[in-house]
């Protein structure tokens, strides 16, 4: 995703829907972020990241939080990962809304295509797509391979 999407190195990021960490391991190491954020509303979940990051040496914020109500300043970050959040909860334009408040003028946020989720979930991404009508500032930046960005501003 890092390099399809030429994702920018030193910036502020977020992983929405963290889980165990995984991917923000994953980051840190391509993206060499000046801050790191994670939220997840799993608290066991945040748990294993915090254990799996301090293991390897990444310091990250994790916090204990929904998407559709992110606990940051508006225009906290330079880009916002989603490995398929947006996709998988209630309310889905109430999260992009957030994505959109927490991001900085000219920040990313990169997201799985659905052609992605059908491939991850088939049954559960079955008719299910991104409200894009909800967040008219976020405007389709990228797309390659399975995974699309959207630059706000």
């Amino acid at each position: 995703m890092a390099w399809a999407l030429s994702l920018a190195r030193g910036v502020r990021l977020l992983e929405i829907g963290c889980g165990r960490g995984a991917a923000l391991f994953s980051l840190a190491r391509c993206c060499a972020p000046v801050r790191l954020a994670g939220v997840d509303i799993d608290g066991v979940a945040l748990a294993n990241a915090a254990t799996h990051l301090r293991d390897h040496g990444v310091e990250c914020d994790l916090l204990l939080g929904d998407v559709r109500s992110l606990p940051f300043d508006d225009g906290s970050f330079d880009l916002v990962a989603d490995f398929g959040t947006c996709y998988h909860i209630s309310r889905p334009e109430e999260a992009l809304a957030e994505v959109q408040r927490v991001l900085a003028d000219g920040g990313q946020f990169v997201y799985e295509t659905r052609i992605s989720q059908l491939m991850s979930h088939p049954v559960r991404s079955f008719r299910r797509r991104l409200p894009w009508p909800a967040t008219s500032s976020l405007k389709p930046s990228r797309r390659r391979l399975l995974w699309s960005s959207r630059v706000e501003g």
